[in-house]
């Protein structure tokens, strides 16, 4: 199905289907009454679309494997399908109505067991709500390129397998481990334009590197006697690298899957390979972690939208309508913090609560509207203003120049001040004009991934001598790495590095050594 600007329609016309079965003739007519809508209506601007129809358990598997339609294979996927097919037969779990992917075209999964309301929302959801939200945003363009991201997972799902034939099934998922257990240090948070390439691209990059391999091999060197030689003075005395080296090497250097996949001293080229593809598909998913508020907020708001629209048209029933809205009504409902399920805020409901607030402040603004929000209150141009939003900004960002204080009066929301010193928890911002302020700075700085995760980086590297890698952390905060995770994580870099990997928590604000760990490979 792909995307073409239709002209608008007036007057209402007869529904499109009464009951709850489905049809692929009728999710043809009801993705072009959609598609009439979103394009042609409301003016989004989306990749062409693909939507595929699955089972439960496709959907199960899709879960597994990270949501992409090709995947190498790792027995983590094989774990994650058996514990979610567990919880979902016990009815502890319900699964998604759909899956997209930030691609070129843009897939979306659609449920065979959903109703048809239900597929009527999904497809306004994913293919149009999503799918505008990837095209447009600055995070996906600067960080992915949808249109080479299908080639390069064809391209990785092969690689693994021949690896697996030639060096074997647990040769390969060594190395894999090491590299999933590292993801999130596999990223370069400042990156210029990084873009995968096409499938025969990576094929030729991949034969001229094992080109290479084999023009400067020489089988003269297995006859050199090991140990020749004086012993380097940095191995005697355990010192690290020079200053010559650590510049060489472009030190410090934040991402480490990337540091390991071209420095490091025993890998092969088939596994400086592996870490590149789990390196790859971090900084794919990055921009995703940093706009889950906004990317289910745009959607949400747009379906909603969308399918108002075809009632009003005459397109739905009552009874359809009514299905829809006691979805939407669930997905959108904030728990309580003293519920039994509640877990933290819930990005629909907060995101589709701010997309709304945007259109009424932009439509029917207050006093208080005109005050806080003067670039666009009254504009009269909602959906402009949306569409601005959803280019231009991420989840802490957009936290901080739209949050209203009538949303936070409706989250009930405030802030507490609570330190491990104080006897008491401390209220600190209550519903006044400082106090919306501060409750809307805290809560971007929740939403802003740089500030939770961990801030390590490769700080000296010995190549010459000893060969012991050094890495900081830089503790904000007072937080430390917990020391469990922290043993077993260096581990793995320690593998990957091929001898004794140290890691320093070093205080940001005094620059003082406040824990050491050491690890070495196991043989």
């Amino acid at each position: 199905m792909t995307t073409a600007k239709p002209a608008k329609r007036k007057g209402k016309v007869a529904p499109l289907y009464e009951g709850a079965e489905w049809s692929y003739d009728l999710l043809k007519k009801s993705f072009a009454a959609i598609e009439e809508i979103a394009i042609g209506e409301m003016g989004l601007d989306v990749y062409p679309n693909q939507i595929e129809v699955i089972t439960a358990e496709q959907m199960l598997d899709a879960y597994a494997s990270i949501g992409m339609p090709q995947m190498y294979r790792h027995w983590s996927f094989g774990k994650h399908f058996a514990r979610e097919d567990a919880m979902y037969k016990r009815g502890h779990r319900a699964l998604a109505y759909e899956i997209v992917i930030n691609s070129d075209p843009c897939i979306s999964y659609i449920m065979e067991e959903n109703s048809m309301t239900m597929q009527v929302l999904v497809l306004a959801h994913a293919a149009f709500g999503h799918n505008h939200f990837f095209k447009n945003n600055y995070l996906f363009k600067q960080w992915t390129d949808a249109g080479a991201i299908l080639d390069y997972l064809s391209f990785a799902k092969s690689f693994v397998s021949e690896c697996e034939e030639h060096y074997g099934l647990e040769a390969v998922e060594a190395v894999m481990d090491s590299a999933h257990a590292l993801m999130q240090q596999g990223i370069s948070r400042h990156p210029g334009k990084r873009r995968v390439r096409s499938l025969a691209q990576e094929r030729e990059r991949l034969q001229q590197r094992r080109e290479y391999e084999e023009s400067t091999f020489s089988d003269l060197w297995r006859t050199v006697p090991k140990g020749a030689g004086p012993e380097p003075e940095a191995k005697k005395t355990g010192g690290g690298g020079t200053p010559q080296e650590g510049a060489a090497l472009g030190l410090p250097e934040e991402n480490l899957l990337y540091f390991l996949e071209k420095n490091a001293p025993k890998l092969a080229d088939w596994q400086r390979e592996l870490l590149r593809i789990v390196r790859m598909l971090a900084q794919y998913f990055y921009p995703q972690r940093q706009t889950k508020l906004m990317n289910e907020g745009c959607a949400t708001f747009v379906h909603y939208e969308i399918l108002n629209r075809m009632h009003e048209l005459g397109q739905l029933t009552e009874g359809s309508m009514l299905e829809f809205l006691h979805s939407h009504s669930s997905v959108v409902t904030q728990p309580r913090f003293d519920q039994p399920h509640f877990n933290g805020l819930n990005p629909y409901a907060l995101g589709y609560a701010m997309m709304r607030d945007i259109k009424r402040i932009a439509e029917e603004p207050t006093t208080e509207d005109r005050e806080w929000f003067p670039d666009f209150a009254g504009n009269g141009d909602a959906l402009g203003t949306l569409k601005t939003a959803w280019a231009e900004f991420r989840d802490d960002s957009f936290v901080l120049q739209y949050l209203s204080p009538k949303v936070m009066r409706d989250f009930r929301l405030f802030e507490i001040s609570d330190t491990a010193g104080s006897p008491a928890a401390l209220v600190r911002s209550i519903h006044d004009e400082q106090g919306y302020r501060r409750v809307r700075r805290t809560l971007s700085s929740h939403y802003d991934v740089s500030a939770h995760d961990p801030d390590l980086q490769v700080t000296d590297a010995d190549l010459s001598g000893a060969r012991r890698l050094v890495v900081s952390h830089t503790v904000r905060n007072g937080v430390l790495l917990d020391k469990e995770q922290c043993d077993r994580t260096l581990q793995h870099l320690a593998q990957l590095w091929g001898y004794r990997v140290k890691l320093v928590e070093i205080d940001a604000d005094t620059g003082k050594t406040l824990k050491e760990h050491e690890a070495l490979p196991v043989p």
